[in-house]
């Protein structure tokens, strides 16, 4: 097993009863503000019947905040939404079958927690209603089978331990997946996942060869008894439409023993700046598959524009730094910017892990830079080059908020030969390069949190022209729910009607695949069991259903 987080939240049995005993007789007395006492008793009834007693309550106090804590990463959420009833962690797939099983006995909502790195916080808040959080810390193991290249991957394993017992198996195999190490396997396979080896081997969700679904009634779907539909589903639907994904089996891929990274800044004006930038746009989707160079762009004080560029090349740095000079020679690239290490090497130091350098940690999901802000993040799809003028003045608002940043990640390659019906992550060829907007601030700047919302949605105005269009693209894995969301309480809708509704994002996210994706969805949960704001919808009526889950 992975090692990962080792909080004590198995407590003795008595502590465990008392703890119960504490949290019914609370909620029947505050009764509708915390929720149906009866529902709370059948529910801790049903799990304590099954076994299970690795959970928290809001009256465990300093245990049940800690553990919503350690993966709540918007603030902005956080501070917003109703924090669950209780904390499930599952250690066993027949656990996390019977959590949702006993849910739905209690007509308790549910959401799942892989990472918690769902932009708009789904996996961890609720919009109304009591709710039950099922957190997949535990669910971490990553079993790696060098014979035949592929591994048996836990929905709560984060990408660096995947990364990590991939990578300490062999010196010669890797896997496609994200950039950021502490990000779920869960959320992020099942929305498609793109980072720096997709150019050369696809998203992450392609790489998938079978899955272990657990559906609305706790039973355990392969591939085979899942059906070809369904599976399809899973790999770059979004997760939370179709069930738990209790783990996937991915296929490894061929990495060379020394890869290059390469990290560098450029400073500038804004003009200076999107000059670099669209000669980056001209380069990036079409250097050799083996190299991929990202760019970030923020502002400092007056004028001046920051461009920090990563980059994975895989092969020695001599043959990266002559690819690049001969293409992008204004970026001027020297030996001191570039470093030969290990496949496994390079996660972390792309990473920026402020805790460690080491590969070890890697296991450890909150070693990354990851602090917990308030931020609201939107992006796109770009299809043809920007004007430098057009770049410029995207400069010129971003100097405007220097909490403000962009981020410029190239496609091509694989991406580019991949049809868009594959899977359901549609945005191959044609899809130059996509752009992120994020604003981040503190919890002492607020009070100032309307601005910078404004910002950023000016900046998503300011971009209309020079991105996707007929519809505006966007990835399911950076939900936006300024698209809108699905009242699935309003009983007078019917499920036809929520269908079309549920078009206005779904087409954003899966262009011509969404209604696929709504008869794969039928198939699995006619009685939409697993939903969130945005989750797909099933065709026919569902009637009248208590159950909600979200997942990320």
């Amino acid at each position: 097993m992975i090692q990962g987080y080792t909080h004590p939240v198995v407590r003795n049995m008595k502590s465990r009863t008392l703890q119960l005993l504490i949290f019914i007789l609370i909620s029947a007395g505050l009764g509708s503000s915390i929720g149906s006492s009866a529902n709370n008793v059948n529910f801790f009834s049903c799990i304590s019947a099954g076994g299970l007693r690795n959970f928290t309550t809001p009256y465990a106090d300093q245990e049940y905040i800690h553990i919503f804590n350690l993966a709540a990463h918007n603030l902005r959420v956080i501070s917003a939404f109703s924090k669950p009833n209780a904390i499930v962690l599952p250690e066993t797939k027949e656990q996390l079958a019977a959590t949702i099983v006993c849910c739905r006995k209690a007509s308790l909502r549910f959401t799942f927690r892989s990472g918690g790195h769902n932009l708009e916080g789904i996996s961890y808040s609720s919009m109304s209603h009591p709710y039950v959080m099922i957190d997949l810390l535990r669910l971490n193991k990553v079993a790696v089978d060098l014979a035949t290249k592929a591994a048996w991957v836990e929905g709560g394993a984060t990408l660096g331990e995947v990364y990590y017992a991939v990578g300490t198996s062999s010196n010669s195999l890797g896997f496609t997946a994200g950039f950021c190490p502490a990000v779920g396997s869960g959320g992020h396979i099942g929305g498609g996942g793109f980072g720096f080896m997709s150019r050369k081997y696809g998203l992450a969700s392609d790489n998938v060869v079978d899955a272990i679904l657990i559906d609305a009634n706790g039973k355990f779907l392969d591939r085979k008894s899942m059906g070809e539909d369904v599976f399809w589903a899973i790999r770059g639907g979004g997760a939370g439409s179709w069930g738990a994904v209790y783990s996937w089996k991915i296929t490894l891929v061929d990495v060379p023993e020394t890869v290059t990274v390469l990290q560098l800044t450029r400073n500038g004006s804004s003009r200076d700046a999107a000059k670099l930038l669209n000669k980056w746009q001209w380069v990036a989707p079409d250097l050799e598959d083996e190299f991929t160079l990202m760019v970030s762009v923020t502002a400092n004080s007056g004028t001046s524009v920051v461009t920090n560029y990563k980059g994975l090349y895989l092969g020695p740095q001599s043959s990266a730094i002559a690819s690049i000079n001969r293409v992008y020679p204004e970026l001027e690239v020297v030996e001191g910017e570039c470093k030969e290490m290990k496949w496994v090497e390079s996660n972390v130091y792309l990473a920026d892990f402020t805790k460690s350098f080491t590969v070890d940690a890697l296991k450890d999901r909150f070693a990354a830079s990851d602090q917990k802000i308030y931020f609201k993040w939107k992006g796109d799809y770009v299809k043809k080059r920007i004007s430098v003028e057009g770049i410029e003045g995207m400069l010129e608002l971003l100097i405007e908020e220097p909490h403000g940043e962009f981020q410029l990640v190239p496609f091509g390659g694989m991406m580019a030969r991949t049809s868009s019906d594959a899977t359901p992550y549609p945005h191959r060829e044609g899809n130059l390069y996509s752009i992120g907007y994020l604003a981040t601030w503190n919890e002492h700047e607020n009070v100032r949190s309307n601005a910078y919302l404004n910002w950023i949605h000016r900046v998503y105005k300011y971009m209309t022209p020079h991105v996707s269009m007929g519809p505006r693209t966007a990835y399911v894995n950076e939900m936006d729910l300024d698209f809108g969301e699905m009242d699935w309480g309003n009983l007078t809708i019917s499920a036809d009607e929520q269908v079309e509704l549920g078009r206005v994002w779904g087409e954003k996210y899966f262009l011509r695949n969404y209604d696929r994706l709504v008869r794969a969805k039928t198939a699995v949960d006619p009685h939409n069991v697993f939903r969130h704001q945005q989750s797909i919808p099933p065709r026919q009526d569902q009637g009248l259903c208590t159950d909600e889950v979200r997942f990320h």
